[in-house]
């Protein structure tokens, strides 16, 4: 070393000391922090995966409340519908014990009707107070708005389900396509204008979905005369009669409902004649005894084949669940009848996926549980049994009554285990499904972004020990220009 001006050695030892230090304090920052990426630039592209993980995983975390959220409205629903179920089911008890007319004097009808009276407004109450942060779930609040459904074919449409676009004014249109008619069952009976009985009589049996009625025919009655017979017991039978018009000496015997489930049986038990019953209106060849069943409906529902029962038809998938009933006697209840309407708005929606879109909607139809809307259109409303109504139990028709109550116990029945369908196998398997995608996405975040102390430690020791070696070499360097003194003596 002959030169004095520029130490060499010394400028080598100082960016050797800069660059180990930089290196130990990174490390200890790393230790410090628990993180390895604490700016963008230790890492460029991890950083970016971080933070695009980190924003996924607070989606998630949104997500997963927004489905607990949704599983404490359906308890809260549910908790409504369960008091409203116990409710129908002491009114079921309030009207069989009315129908027994010979026990049962008048004041303890009076009663009745005024216990009937409170259980319904306190159904209805229930209905407009069960409520979730001051939102109704109970009163139709939560249940979707329909447009140009026709009242003349169809008697009931019910939308559990359908997303709607979030844009304004959207809407879906549903289109109902028949391809086979429902029909009922059909039995026919010779009769004539008169029936020839040769002289004696016959006692046919007739068997429905309500039940079996024996009836003997005279020789010599006329066919009205029959018909009316039969027909004073058809709320026994559930089988009606009337003249069949494509072979008017033939009474038609019908079930009252449509559909695999309707049936009629008509036997004859005594007469010296066979041969009279029939089940087809024209041609065939006549039997004693002749069973016919009903014909379910086949039917589209936006080009879908839907499930059906006799009228009622229903197709549920994602996003779009629908149940309709058609009118028997329409235009709609023939091959190739069709018809649409429009669902326009309503339902709840919860967002259970982590991006918020239409596909990561789930949609849920609450309909009103209130005494004007338990029931049918064909059989009436629960609000019937109030006093003055048709189906009270003081003056009014007490075996509607049970049907009306019997078809409000299986919708009430049917939206619970809706409700709990939905909270168990959309919501709680979204929530578990969530619950497992945090775990990983966490996972593939930490291993990106956080500080692998084992490894750092490791680094830790190896940048002390080399700032320690730097340190020495550097003032060793810095001594070695004072050997030039040697040259001067």
């Amino acid at each position: 070393m002959s030169r004095i001006n520029t130490n060499i050695p010394s400028l080598i030892g100082q960016r050797t000391l800069g660059l180990q230090n930089r290196s130990l304090n990174t490390s200890l920052e790393r230790l410090s922090t628990g993180l390895r990426i604490n700016r963008g630039g230790d890492d460029p592209a991890g950083l970016i995966a971080s933070e695009n993980l980190r924003a996924e995983m607070k989606a998630i975390t949104a997500a997963i409340g927004n489905g607990q959220r949704a599983e404490q409205v359906v308890n809260v629903a549910e908790g409504g519908l369960q008091e409203v179920s116990n409710l129908l089911q002491e009114l079921q008890g309030l009207v069989g014990q009315s129908a027994n007319d010979a026990g049962l004097s008048q004041e303890e009808k009076d009663a009745n009707q005024q216990q009937i009276d409170s259980i319904i407004s306190t159904i209805d109450r229930i209905s407009n107070a069960t409520s979730f942060q001051g939102s109704k779930l109970l009163n139709g609040n939560f249940d979707y708005t329909t447009s140009a459904v026709s009242s003349t074919l169809l008697t009931d449409v019910t939308v559990n389900s359908a997303k709607l676009p979030s844009t304004a004014n959207a809407y879906l249109n549903v289109t109902v396509d028949t391809i086979t008619s429902a029909q009922t069952a059909e039995v026919y009976l010779s009769t004539g204008a008169t029936f020839d009985g040769s002289g004696g009589s016959y006692t046919i049996e007739i068997t429905g979905n309500k039940g079996t009625q024996q009836i003997t025919v005279a020789s010599g009655a006329t066919q009205a005369s029959i018909i009316t017979a039969i027909n004073q017991f058809k709320d026994v039978t559930g089988v009606s009669a009337a003249q069949n018009a494509t072979t008017t000496a033939r009474i038609e015997f019908r079930s009252s409902g449509f559909g695999t489930d309707s049936f009629i049986r008509v036997k004859e038990l005594t007469g010296s004649t066979s041969n009279l019953i029939f089940d087809v209106d024209t041609g065939g060849t006549g039997d004693n005894d002749v069973t016919d069943t009903g014909r379910d409906a086949t039917l589209l529902i936006n080009g879908i084949q839907a499930t059906t029962n006799g009228l009622s038809a229903r197709v549920s998938s994602e996003g779009f669940d629908v149940s309709v009933n058609i009118d028997g006697n329409s235009a709609l209840n023939t091959t190739n009848g069709t018809t649409s309407f429009y669902i326009t708005g309503g339902g709840a929606t919860f967002s259970l996926n982590p991006t918020v879109n239409l596909a990561g909607k789930a949609t849920l139809g609450i309909q009103s549980v209130s005494s004007g809307n338990l029931g049918t259109s064909a059989d009436g409303f629960l609000s019937a049994l109030k006093s003055g109504g048709s189906a009270n139990v003081q003056t009014g028709d007490i075996d509607n009554a049970q049907t009306i109550i019997s078809n409000a116990i299986k919708q009430v029945s049917g939206l619970r285990g809706r409700l709990g369908a939905f909270q168990t196998n959309v919501v709680g398997a979204a929530v578990r499904s969530l619950g497992i995608t945090f775990e990983n996405t966490a996972a593939a975040e930490s291993q990106i972004r956080d500080t692998d102390f084992a490894k750092e430690t490791a680094g830790l020791t190896r940048s002390q020990i080399l700032v320690q070696a730097a340190t020495t070499v550097l003032s060793l360097s810095n001594q070695q220009p004072q050997s030039v003194l040697a040259l001067l003596g």
